[in-house]
């Protein structure tokens, strides 16, 4: 019997309802139930039980999943929670399915970000141990010098956070802008980052996730292509994900 059980956070995120991360602070927060109770963190899901968010009954496992590159505008919020934030990237895009973005990009930045309904693939792009890829391209308020771009590259302690950044690779493309890639996603890393050195960031445009690269309008999105999933997939290779997208090349609102 134990075998199975599946933790709830688990459940959530294969019945493409959410992230692993979303789903344990929805059960923090009591929106989460089992069979009408609502349970502890940690709780396991057996294949008969009832689970509901917010009243709302969550099937199975979803099997065509969605997987979706979008260039946020400046102003839109990466959050599911359309209740409390009206600018948010869900009703912005508002896709015909619930999707859920990867990651964050703040509200003054630009830029590529993916959204999908598989939350089992959310963490392997996610965590910083994997080392995956993400660009963007910066511009600041003074000119950039060899000394900015050496220390950016090198690492910084945010104070804030408690931490070092990773080493990263910076490369000054003119006067005031500089091409960062890094493998780490810490809360307004760059910005941080400008700031211990006494930049001020005036744009920020993420550029690249991986091999997904920005191509579509400011607040266009695509599907990805069979090629792009496959070489992700590839790249988060410890995933046991096996399923493949629809292709699309088009542009969609």
């Amino acid at each position: 019997m134990s075998e199975n059980l599946t933790r709830l956070n688990k459940f959530l995120s294969e019945a493409g309802y959410c992230s692993r991360r979303e789903a344990d602070r929805l059960i923090d927060a009591g929106r989460v139930t089992i069979n009408d109770v609502i349970p502890e963190m940690g709780t396991k899901v057996a294949p008969d039980d009832v689970v509901k968010v917010d009243g709302e009954i969550i099937g199975e496992r979803k099997k065509d999943f969605v997987y979706l590159a979008f260039n946020k505008p400046v102003g839109i919020v990466c959050t599911t929670d359309t209740r409390v934030e009206k600018d948010n990237i869900i009703d912005y895009i508002n896709y015909p399915k619930r999707i859920f973005p990867i990651g964050r990009l703040d509200k003054p930045s630009e830029g590529l970000i993916l959204l999908t309904d598989d939350g089992d693939i959310v963490n392997k792009i996610l965590r910083a141990s994997n080392n995956h890829e993400k660009e963007y391209v910066v511009t600041v308020d003074k000119p950039i010098s060899q000394t900015f771009v050496e220390r950016m590259s090198g690492g910084i302690y945010i104070e804030e956070l408690g931490q070092r950044t990773k080493k990263c690779k910076v490369k000054k493309v003119d006067k005031f802008t500089f091409n960062i890639v890094l493998t780490q996603g810490l809360n307004r890393q760059i910005r941080r980052m400008c700031s211990y050195l006494n930049y001020e960031v005036q744009t920020l445009k993420r550029v690249r996730i991986m091999n997904i690269k920005l191509d579509t309008p400011i607040g266009k999105y695509r599907e990805l292509t069979k090629e792009e999933f496959k070489t992700l997939s590839e790249l988060i290779s410890d995933s046991k994900k096996t399923f493949q997208p629809k292709v699309s090349r088009k542009n969609r609102r």
